[in-house]
């Protein structure tokens, strides 16, 4: 058959495309359904990852009311000193309330904060240290406004009333009248949130030497290596009377030991590149934080892991204040001055320290200078008692007054990086 020009279809010649004008139709038809096909995927991926933003992002919880607490009395607070350093106050509330809190007590409409840590993010990010407060250590709680909008007159009280009196705001104005450091942010988080985030994870190793049983944890577990689940975790970090000898101090040590081992896990490609396992701990931890304004959008918090999340898990530091058995109560907790002050110091002025598992070397530190306090501040000072015996907290050797030629071969008028004694995520875990 031929054309209008006696050319044979199908000919190639004079330019044919050697395909009948049916034929381009149809792979015209196809194409044109497979690029709306790919559009239309493009979308749904787009309107997906949107939906799941929204999602974590709607998650959060923000805790304007601390926030207008602390405006309050902004002309009190510290100075921020160390220009790009942070300081996060991380607090873990033992509320009863919610069907995922309640099995661990009555609700009685109270919370305490059952764990308080102070970590220090520097200004270069190449470490970060994560300082634990005792529950049980008697300071100076300023006056704080109340649940009922009363406001309670200030004390001299054990530390973990303030949350329960006045809430994250309380308990912030506490921590930096005892170590005058500020803080930037905070983030509260209850058991229930806590238990999600384990089980996000697929569960945290410790090692044991010897069988747990905590009726009051509700905790039973075997000796040796234990990979623990949310609930399993939960009373590991909080037993006091199946394990060590009751005090709070090694229960603290205990929870430092165990965040190690999570940071470790957190941080293996085995969670961050892992979907079926990323996405439930991030939907975890956004719907179980309360947090401050600044961290209380998904944006906020990937700022703030974006910076850490390069840090060597040896870097990742864990250590307690130092602290002995209070004078006028040995089931309550004081400072051991001068180690507290010279680590607040550090802290306050983003300075290094490093971190021992054992005991401290003996060094020669030199009494912390005086700072510049461009604001007056109220309320009374950190409560030192003297003659209150031995320390037994964690710290620095005593510091000696008289100077010093060398350090471990350190040249005059070089200041030695304080140790203190603690873990890192890198020695958290099992071995």
């Amino acid at each position: 058959m031929t054309g209008s020009a006696g050319i044979p279809y199908g000919s190639g010649v004079a330019g044919g495309s050697g395909v009948p004008p049916r034929g381009r139709g149809r792979r015209r038809r196809l194409l044109r359904r497979l690029g709306l096909g790919l559009v239309l995927l493009v979308l749904a991926g787009a309107a997906a990852g949107w939906w799941l933003y929204a999602k974590l992002d709607g998650n959060i919880t923000e805790d304007t009311s601390a926030e207008a607490e602390l405006r309050r009395y902004e002309r009190e607070r510290p100075a921020r000193f160390g220009a790009g350093a942070q300081n996060i106050l991380l607090i873990g509330s033992d509320s009863r309330s919610g069907t995922a809190n309640s099995r661990y007590g009555q609700d009685e409409g109270t919370q305490r904060s059952d764990t308080t840590i102070l970590l220090h993010l520097p200004a270069d990010r190449g470490s970060a240290t994560a300082v634990s407060i005792p529950r049980d250590l008697m300071t100076e709680v300023p006056s704080c406004l109340k649940p009922d909008g009363t406001r309670t007159g200030e004390r001299f009280a054990q530390f973990n009333w303030a949350f329960q009196w006045g809430g994250a705001a309380c308990t912030i104005r506490t921590v930096e009248r005892l170590t005058g450091i500020r803080i930037d942010h905070h983030m509260v988080v209850d058991f229930g949130g806590f238990k999600r985030m384990v089980d996000a994870v697929g569960g945290v190793e410790v090692c044991l030497k010897r069988p747990v049983v905590d009726e009051e944890a509700h905790l039973r577990l075997p000796a040796g290596r234990q990979l623990l689940q949310g609930e399993q975790a939960l009373g590991f970090v909080r037993a006091r009377y199946g394990l060590g000898d009751g005090s709070d101090t090694e229960r603290m040590e205990r929870q430092q030991q165990f965040l190690g081992s999570l940071v470790e896990k957190v941080k293996s490609n085995g969670v961050l590149l892992n979907p079926a396992r990323l996405y439930p701990l991030l939907d975890a931890a956004t719907s179980s934080v309360t947090t401050d304004p600044g961290l209380a959008s998904l944006r906020g918090l990937y700022e703030l892991v974006r910076g850490v999340r390069d840090i060597p898990t040896d870097q990742v530091k864990f250590l307690t204040v130092p602290r002995r058995p209070y004078a006028a109560d040995p089931n309550r907790d004081e400072l051991v001055e001068p180690d507290a002050a010279r680590l607040f110091q550090q802290l306050r002025m983003d300075q290094p320290l490093t971190i021992t598992t054992g005991e401290p070397d003996p060094q020669v530190l030199p009494e912390p200078d005086p700072e510049p306090d461009p604001e007056p501040r109220t309320g009374s000072p950190s409560p030192v008692r003297e003659g209150a015996g031995p320390a037994t907290a964690t710290g620095p050797a005593a510091a000696s007054r008289e100077p010093s030629p060398t350090r471990s071969g350190s040249p005059v008028g070089v200041t030695p990086v304080p140790t203190f004694t603690g873990t890192t995520a890198a020695a958290a875990g099992c071995r």
